[in-house]
């Protein structure tokens, strides 16, 4: 599996690559480089560089790469069980058609869940500054003629999937390539863009707030949310500290789907989310009361990447609701 990460690598050897990346555990500290790298099995890793791994993904048999951000206190093993599950749901939809790529940002080890929470946000934002640093180079290289000639394009979908505390390192870092690097605007880069039980204030979508530039980045934007997510739960409680008392975005989706721009949409999955997820309902977009077998949450994500719409059969809806009889 390809991956990439802004995680520290025990032993760095740049500007050579690191044929045996193994990931420091105890350093939560985001490197100012990010790491393009392919897992050969559990606990062996190899550091191939960017360019190797975008024309991997170029030539890759897939029509679509969905990029997978993890929540908090989530280690490397945690996160490609995860992205394994999720690519082996997509292939039993259809063969072929999607590539999940895991994006991994350095979570805590630490035990007691509230020093977790708090070391995780500040990775997930310095790891903000290290993914922008990402999207500009993917843009030089899909503008780079000696890559991608004319008769010779990228023509793959790029999807992102953002779940839990990801939803603050995809937002976090738009916004900083929105300020060091893309003074005139964000380019419409990714179909779908899916964010699941997300840990960001209910108002960041709205329009002038930094959430908005991911609605600028993407096609669709589409928030599956449930009001008893028991994680989202603490995380609110958390968020006190630092006087921050709004409702989580995954808790409520959007506060207001009027302040949103046109191209987002909001899914309560209160009906199946601790069915899926018991007892935190919490993790619901994959697997749905069986492992192995998609959910329906799963399943709407799945149909949205085939069919490049939110709800096909209504272009002017905004919600839904997932439930068991529906």
């Amino acid at each position: 599996m390809l991956f990439i990460t802004s995680r520290m690598p025990t032993i760095n050897t740049e500007p050579e690559f690191n044929k045996n990346f193994v990931f420091d555990l105890q350093n939560n500290s985001s490197s100012r480089s990010f790491f393009c790298c392919q897992r050969h099995k559990k606990g062996q890793y190899e550091e191939i560089g960017s360019m190797q791994m975008l024309q991997t993904l170029k030539t890759a048999k897939c029509r679509q790469v969905l990029i997978y951000i993890h929540g908090f206190s989530n280690l490397p093993e945690d996160i490609f069980a995860n992205a394994e599950e999720l690519q082996k749901l997509c292939d039993k939809q259809k063969p072929g058609e999607i590539l999940v790529l895991p994006l991994i940002w350095p979570c805590d080890a630490d035990l007691g869940i509230i020093k977790d929470y708090w070391d995780d946000q500040k990775a997930a934002d310095q790891s903000a500054f290290t993914f922008a640093r990402l999207m500009q180079r993917f843009m030089a290289w899909r503008n780079s003629a000696a890559a991608n000639p004319e008769d010779d394009p990228c023509l793959k979908r790029i999807n992102i999937l953002a779940h839990s505390m990801g939803n603050r390192v995809l937002r976090q870092t738009l916004a900083n390539w929105r300020r060091y690097d893309q003074p005139q605007g964000l380019p419409l880069l990714f179909r779908n863009t899916f964010l699941v039980a997300a840990d960001i204030v209910n108002e960041s979508l709205h329009k002038g707030e930094e959430g908005e530039l991911i609605s600028h980045a993407s096609r669709n934007v589409v928030v599956y949310y449930a009001s008893d997510d028991l994680a989202l739960r603490a995380s609110k409680v958390a968020n006190l500290k630092n006087a921050e008392a709004s409702r989580r975005l995954g808790h409520t989706g959007p506060e207001d789907m009027d302040k949103t721009p046109k191209n987002v949409y909001a899914i309560d999955c209160d009906e199946v989310n601790t069915l899926y997820d018991n007892p935190k309902g919490h993790s619901y977009f994959r697997s749905g009361t069986k492992k192995g077998e998609p959910g329906l949450v799963f399943k709407h994500i799945f149909q949205t990447l085939l069919s490049g719409r939110v709800f096909p059969s209504d272009e002017f809806r905004k919600s839904s609701i997932i439930g068991l009889d529906r």
